[in-house]
């Protein structure tokens, strides 16, 4: 098991944006800066996207650099309040599970659109866009991985989002390129279906864990 920091900081004390972790919990201390680098890295890139789909006027690219702000939401809070508290770190967990289920709500209504007014194919847009989702989806993991088995739920929900996220971006990236250049958008549709199960999945596994832990108090 992880020895990862759950002191509450002193009543009346300064709140900095990253809070001081005990020196006591260098894993912990490792998680929230991890945390703070992928939340300003993913934000540098999703900018940057975002900004050359909009001047090259590549709408479906667009789409997928604002999907990143899920990412980068997820990841600052976690970075941010982890080492506040338990109710801090079990509060930001809920708040992370209810992410998650609006992320599949949103994937559902991505969905809708596209069916009812399917968009024109841009296969350089879409080729990017499926490697950088296998390649971010592995990367993440691969950054978590050393606080898997933390009972955390703010951790716990960052691990359960990376995983989930891993399995819908090789899916997508080994896939959908495929089925969106191809006549038929069946197994696209399928895979967003898909994508959205996983969220609604994560939602409930985080959701049910912050729980569980906040009776336990």
């Amino acid at each position: 098991m992880l020895s990862l920091h759950d002191d509450a900081p002193k009543p009346g004390t300064p709140m900095p944006l990253l809070y001081p972790v005990a020196e006591t919990d260098p894993l912990g201390r490792f998680y929230a800066r991890r945390m703070a680098a992928l939340a300003i890295g993913i934000f540098v890139f999703a900018a940057a996207q975002v900004i050359f789909a909009h001047l090259n006027g590549l709408p479906q690219l667009r789409r997928d650099g604002l999907d990143w702000g899920y990412d980068v939401f997820f990841y600052a809070m976690a970075a941010v309040l982890y080492g506040r508290g338990d109710r801090a770190e079990r509060a930001g967990a809920f708040v992370l599970g209810l992410v998650m289920l609006v992320a599949g709500v949103d994937t559902l209504n991505d969905l809708a659109l596209k069916i009812r007014d399917p968009r024109p194919i841009e296969p350089i847009a879409l080729g990017f866009s499926a490697a950088t989702a296998a390649a971010s989806g592995f990367l993440f993991v691969w950054l978590l991985l050393p606080f898997r088995e933390s009972a955390n739920p703010l951790i716990e929900a960052t691990w359960v989002s990376a995983r989930n996220s891993m399995i819908s971006s090789v899916a997508y990236a080994g896939v959908t390129f495929f089925a969106r250049l191809a006549t038929s958008r069946v197994v696209e549709y399928g895979l967003d279906v898909f994508a959205a199960a996983l969220s609604f999945q994560a939602a409930y596994v985080i959701l049910r864990d912050a729980v569980r832990e906040r009776r336990k108090t």
